[in-house]
């Protein structure tokens, strides 16, 4: 009879459990067993082993577990061997109540790299619950009229434990009048009745005393007891009668207090107070008693408390209907309550092993975080899609298990562009209307050495006046860099590759200043173009380069000499002689350049007589014709020679003109020979010496280029640019004229007048600087910068040999080498001296010509003047 009732039971038990496994062999979890009350130590499983990992790896990757949910540790692991084992006491009573499946989800973490693993421990049932009934003893009132067959509802025991060990079988002492029944109805639930099998006498036998065992199916078998006393009561033969033997009601979660549930309707066929019905309920829960009320006349069933389908889904209700007879008879119905979910949980998000800050050069798909969602509601109401606000960040959620998200990095991140993102975690569930919550997560992102130190231009003019004191600031140079902390820490030093220029120039290399270590001559160097490197402190350290050019000023520090003066600096002239007749010229040098070395001629204001000198000739020749009237004497002529620097600097020659009337006066040796006789020999020596000269000067050039040529082929693939004095383009003007020194173009000093106003100068240089390719600063691995090298001079010949041979063209213009032209003034046809001369021009551009003498004449008119030239960067100076 057992074993028929128990064979539906078993059915069902049969197919939770092929239902549990085949979720198992899916979820892709380990999974454990472990019985209940075990005691401290007890091995579960070798977890390390299962889950693919190495023992002597778990500290060093920071392995640990975490309960989902609960409040201490069941289970801890043992990182020495790798095998989880109880931790605490577990009572599956306790912690599942009377939930068939009963198991502790844990999270096993691991860092570098960062992954989670899920596992089940399912706590197996012991039977460690003897069967119990709610009290010692239980009380029967039945009618001495009751047939035999009639059967009355017992409140059976109850069993904490689950499966087998909480199938529970009765037994009843042995009598002649009673016997006990359990039978499986549509619910599956076994209501306990006691069946009347004979007549009751309540003369023989007023009252029966019986003993109900109840025994479960663990092993060992507990059982428990109650002692059954029924009372035989006279006459009241008629209980009263439900209209149905079980309802079965549906209710919405969080109906108000109040609400109607059902009206139950029983009928006593007997009349007066047996006829009399009072509802109430019987044996019921003390926490059913606050959710529900029974209104014991009308039988209305209605809710006093919070109806919660999180709680509780059904409520099994025994609803007793009594008539007021003596003895009073009773009606039995059961009320059976199912709760309706409503969408009134919203989800819940949960943030954990969260990597902060995450560096800039993460690669897509590094885990930043762990989320996990929960609904508390179930079915469409608990099912929870999780996203991100705001949309286009580069991070992404992707779905690791059900419930269960990875915050990964989706874009490659730059910290210059967002050091910071703030991002919302979304989960919203779909029920109607669906509920949503969130949980912002703040991300830092830290900086990487991505940005090279960069300079606002890509070159820089500056200019130096010469003769500066050592040490002297000249310049300051500033990068950015775009990283922060040390990435962005700056130091400065100067490109010494090709040219040592520490004997020159310096630069601090924390605040980027310049500075000229030794006074700089014009006269010996005019130019330095060099790079000066930027280096952050980052791992690796980035580099940015800039072209500085110094260009030296040249400042009127040197005054005119007069070359060839002796002791005796004297000139025999023979009379007669005509008006214009030249006696000599005055040759001097000055050593500096441009208008400092333009040099100007005139006589003492003491001198008198017929004499006059060439304003920029230096030619001494007669105002008027002199005849033998005029007598044999001797006169001293004070040439004063002046250059147009400010301060004006200047020198002063003394010549004696001597007056014979003989021709056949004996002529001494002077330093100005009369042009018609000695003057040829000398030029004709003068010659053969520049010819040598430019021989010799276009050789040196020559070797230049090509020696340059070498050393950009070598240098070509290691460095962007030439370091190093390099050539510029300089244009000079003024009131009293103009001259250029170009390496493009040759001009012609014209419109000179015949006396030399002040000066009003304005120099333009425009550097020929190599455009860097897209306008953007090159970025450069750096290297280690060399020792300066102090034994680097740039000499006169070096000057020499760069700008090559010295040749005259028929505009009396001074040409340098085959590219660059250098040109000094003539005279225009506007002077006051009508006569053809001679001319010196200042020294300039670094070739001192103011030894050779040439002719001077109008312009050649059909030289084309400058072309257009495109210019990197021009500058201005003005004085």
């Amino acid at each position: 009879m057992v074993a028929w009732q128990n064979e539906p039971v078993m059915k069902q038990l049969l197919q939770l459990i092929l239902l549990h496994t085949a979720w198992e062999m899916g979820s892709g979890q380990l999974h454990y067993s472990v019985p209940e009350e075990s005691q401290h130590g007890t091995f579960v499983g070798r977890i390390a082993q299962d889950l693919g990992l190495e023992v002597s790896e778990l500290v060093p990757r920071m392995f640990r577990i975490v309960s989902k949910g609960q409040k201490k540790d069941f289970f801890e692991v043992n990182v020495q061997n790798g095998i989880l084992f109880v931790n605490s006491r577990i009572d599956r009573e306790e912690l599942c109540a009377d939930n068939t499946d009963c198991s502790i989800h844990l999270e096993v973490i691991v860092d570098k790299p960062l992954r989670v693993f899920h596992v089940e421990v399912e706590i197996r049932d012991i039977n460690d619950n003897a069967p119990i009934f709610s009290a010692n003893e239980h009380i029967l009132s039945i009618a001495e009229v009751i047939t035999p067959g009639t059967r009355f509802p017992l409140e059976g025991a109850s069993d904490a434990d689950i499966g087998p060990n909480a199938f529970l079988t009765y037994k009843l002492r042995p009598n002649d009048y009673f016997s006990i029944e359990q039978k499986t109805n549509d619910h599956h639930n076994k209501p306990l009745t006691i069946v009347l099998k004979k007549p009751l006498d309540r003369e023989e036998i007023p009252t029966h005393h019986l003993l109900l065992t109840a025994t479960d199916g663990g092993k060992p078998e507990l059982t428990g007891t109650v002692q059954l006393v029924i009372n035989v009561l006279d006459t009241n033969d008629n209980p009263p009668v439900f209209n149905q033997s079980v309802y079965k009601i549906k209710l919405v979660e969080n109906a108000a207090n109040g609400t109607l549930v059902i009206k139950l309707n029983a009928t006593d066929l007997d009349e007066r107070s047996n006829g009399e019905i009072y509802f109430f309920s019987a044996h019921i829960a003390p926490n059913f008693q606050k959710i529900f009320k029974i209104n014991s006349n009308t039988g209305e069933v209605t809710v006093s408390g919070s109806v919660d389908f999180e709680d509780r889904s059904v409520y099994d209700l025994q609803i007793v209907a009594e008539d007021k007879g003596n003895p009073p008879l009773s009606g039995h119905c059961q009320l059976i309550i199912e709760v309706l979910d409503v969408n009134d949980n919203a989800p819940e998000v949960s943030v954990s092993s969260l990597s902060v800050p995450v560096p800039e050069d993460s690669p897509p798909g590094t885990v930043v975080a762990l989320i996990s969602v929960s609904d508390k509601d179930s079915e469409a109401n608990g099912q929870v899609t999780c996203s991100l606000w705001p949309p286009g960040l580069p991070f992404k959620l992707v779905s690791t298990f059900k419930n269960y998200y990875s915050l990964v990095v989706s874009e490659h991140l730059d910290r210059e562009h967002m050091a910071e993102y703030g991002l919302m975690v979304m989960a919203q569930d779909q029920g109607l209307p669906s509920l949503s919550a969130s949980s912002t997560v703040v991300v830092p992102i830290s900086d990487i050495n991505d940005n090279a130190p960069a300079f606002a231009q890509s070159s820089y003019t500056v200019f130096v006046k010469e003769n500066n004191p050592p040490g002297a600031h000249i310049f300051t140079v500033s990068a950015f860099d775009l990283d922060i902390a040390e990435n962005s820490l700056i130091s400065y030093w100067i490109d010494e590759k090709l040219w040592p220029l520490s004997s020159y120039i310096s630069v601090h290399s924390e605040s980027g200043k310049l500075y000229a270590l030794q006074p700089l001559d014009y006269e010996e160097l005019k130019l330095l173009e060099f790079q000066v490197n930027a280096k952050d402190a980052g791992l690796p350290s980035l580099c940015g380069n800039v072209t500085i050019q110094v260009f030296v000023v040249d400042e009127n520090d040197n005054a005119p000499a007069v070359t060839g003066q002796t002791e005796d600096n004297s000139i025999l002239l023979v009379v007669p002689v005509p008006a214009g007749h030249m006696l000599g010229k005055i040759h001097a040098l000055d050593a500096d350049s441009g208008y400092n070395a333009w040099l100007r001629y005139e006589l003492h204001e003491a001198n008198n007589g017929p004499w006059r000198v060439g304003l920029y000739s230096g030619e001494i020749s007669t105002i008027r014709s002199m005849d033998e009237a005029e007598g044999s004497r001797s006169q001293n002529l004070r040439v004063l020679v002046k250059d147009h620097g400010k301060p004006q600097l200047s020198a002063t020659a003394t010549l004696s003109v001597s007056l014979v009337t003989s021709a056949q006066a004996i002529q001494t040796n002077i330093r100005l020979p009369k042009t018609d006789e000695i003057s040829k020999p000398k030029a004709g020596i003068v010659n053969l010496y520049l010819i040598i000269a430019i021989c010799s000067v276009s050789s040196l050039f020559l070797l230049a280029v090509i020696t340059y040529v070498a050393l950009r082929c070598q240098f070509q693939s290691k460095e962007p640019m030439v370091y190093g004095p390099g050539t510029a383009t300089l244009v000079c003007a003024s009131e009293v004229g103009s001259w250029s020194y170009s390496n493009r173009h040759s001009h012609i000093l014209t419109g000179v007048n015949g006396e030399a106003l002040a000066k009003n100068d304005l120099m333009v240089f425009s550097p020929n600087i190599p455009a860097s390719e897209n306008g953007k600063q090159q970025d450069l691995l750096c290297g280690t910068p060399k020792p300066p090298n102090p034994d680097w001079r740039y000499s006169a010949s070096l000057r020499a040999g760069m700008q090559g041979a010295v040749h005259m063209d028929e505009a009396g213009a001074l040409r340098v080498g085959p590219g660059p032209e250098q040109q000094w003034p003539t005279v225009s046809s506007a002077t006051t001296e009508p006569e053809a001369g001679e001319v010196s021009p200042p020294v300039g551009a670094g070739v001192n010509s103011n030894s050779w003498t040439f002719k001077y004449g109008p312009g050649n008119s059909k030289q084309p003047g400058p072309e257009s030239k495109k210019q990197t960067q021009v500058s201005f100076l003005l004085r």
